[in-house]
């Protein structure tokens, strides 16, 4: 769907603005990959609830990790003995999309938690394109000619440079999480040893063909991590507004106790979808 076919199909179904909302910037420093996932659950939960406003929560991380799909199967997407010899941790995330491998300083990881009214009268398909425009701004700004690629993907001419997820929670108002991981850098033959999947699609292709369909952000900009991280920033600012915030007491709480009951447990990570 066209930006202005979007658009109309949005003022049809009288959905609201990005600059209808007093939007909060979180940035805080490295934690662990479930409490990353317990986060994205409790604030999206806040936004249904209408206790928080709309969120852009970027990701600092403590340690490696892969992050496979609330559908996708453990056992076919990781090879558990590689991820912890290299000390790998593995989670398991509330919403679709496939497997990510992230390392701390490697990934650029962000979420939006929004009102469902954002993108009320759009498809689920063509919510991830609107969504992910913002930072396609971002990164045009910073030199990059990149764009949506169905369903899931930001890619470039070198190649894919973000995947994203979404879930939609049907508490309160309602709201949707949509996620991005972005590659700033990346260690191909770790990635390959501990994923099954990228192990798969490569395997007749050796491990150059890892940076073909991932080209990271480094190489593309030339720039230091935390700035590519505050350029981003301050392009959603400059367009939709947004006040530096930060997780409250209670919220961390509530995330702490999911993150200990549900993230970290056995049960959800192997579940059969």
């Amino acid at each position: 769907m066209r930006s202005d076919e979007a658009s109309g199909a949005r003022a049809l179904a009288d959905a609201a603005e990005w600059t209808d909302f007093d939007w909060r910037i979180v940035h805080e420093g490295p934690q662990p990959p479930a409490l990353h996932m317990a986060l994205d659950e409790v604030l999206t939960d806040e936004v249904a609830a209408g206790r928080r406003p709309p969120t852009l929560r970027v990701w600092e991380w403590d340690r490696p990790a892969v992050i496979i799909g609330s559908f996708q199967s453990l056992r076919n997407e990781v090879d558990e003995h590689a991820a912890a010899r290299h000390g790998v941790t593995v989670v398991r995330r509330i919403s679709g999309g496939g497997a990510m491998f992230v390392e701390p300083g490697h990934a650029i990881t962000y979420s939006l938690c929004v009102p469902q009214s954002l993108v009320r009268g759009l498809s689920f398909a063509e919510s991830y394109a609107y969504l992910d425009d913002w930072v396609l701004g971002a990164l045009r700004d910073m030199g990059i000619r990149a764009w949506y690629k169905p369903l899931n993907d930001i890619a470039t001419d070198a190649g894919k440079i973000a995947g994203a997820a979404q879930k939609r929670l049907a508490t309160g108002a309602g709201a949707v999480l949509h996620h991005v991981t972005m590659a700033y850098d990346i260690d191909a033959g770790k990635m390959l040893e501990v994923l099954r999947i990228g192990r798969e699609k490569l395997s007749d292709k050796g491990i150059g063909s890892a940076w073909k369909r991932v080209d990271p952000l480094r190489r593309q900009t030339g720039l230091p991590r935390a700035e590519v991280v505050e350029r981003m920033i301050a392009s959603f600012r400059a367009r939709y507004g947004g006040t530096r915030g930060e997780v409250t007491e209670r919220e961390l709480a509530r995330a702490r106790e999911l993150a200990a009951d549900k993230f970290s447990s056995a049960r959800w990570l192997a579940r059969v979808p």
